[in-house]
């Protein structure tokens, strides 16, 4: 296990039959609240691929994507759900794993061929993250990788993104 690896898995928090019984959340809140773990990983995140934007899937995708776009010298484009953003929005529904959901991003969010790393906090189904792929390419730009804190692996999210590179700093 890499230095990374444990600072990240020792400050996640699981909860359990959260947000509804049977599901084991992970909570990043310690993580964030360690300003070196927080540090180490932005930084990691943000040296990964040379790209003009970097998305964040709502809500604790931003909360990740937004510093790593700072440090990366790149744009941040938030994706949200359904009627939160006040523009004209593509969007793209999708399973999940304890539920569904629809995400919108700016349809004017990103010029042509621009280079796209999406960075959200969980890869669990890949629901999620296969939705904002495809968000991405229908607004003309290239998505480079999608880069995740944390795979659960036992739910075989990759599955649905192997189309698409992907960064996981870990597997649990």
């Amino acid at each position: 296990m890499t230095e990374l690896s444990s600072l990240i898995l020792d400050r996640i928090r699981d909860v359990p039959d959260y947000p509804q019984p049977g599901v084991l959340f992970k909570d990043i809140t310690p993580l964030l609240a360690d300003p070196v773990a927080f540090d180490a990983v932005i930084e990691e995140l943000a040296g990964l691929y040379e790209v003009d934007k970097i998305v964040g899937i709502e809500a604790r995708g931003f909360i990740l994507a937004a510093p790593t776009a700072v440090r990366a010298g790149a744009g941040f484009v938030p994706v949200r759900k359904k009627g939160k953003l006040p523009s004209e929005t593509l969007e793209a529904s999708y399973d999940l794993e304890y539920g569904s959901a629809t995400i919108e991003v700016h349809r004017d969010a990103f010029v042509p061929g621009e280079r796209v790393l999406i960075v959200d906090d969980v890869l669990a189904t890949g629901g999620t993250a296969r939705a904002a792929v495809e968000l991405v390419r229908r607004a003309g730009a290239d998505v480079v990788a999608v880069a995740v804190l944390m795979e659960l692996a036992f739910l075989k999210g990759r599955e649905r993104l192997t189309d698409v590179e992907l960064h996981t700093l870990v597997v649990v």
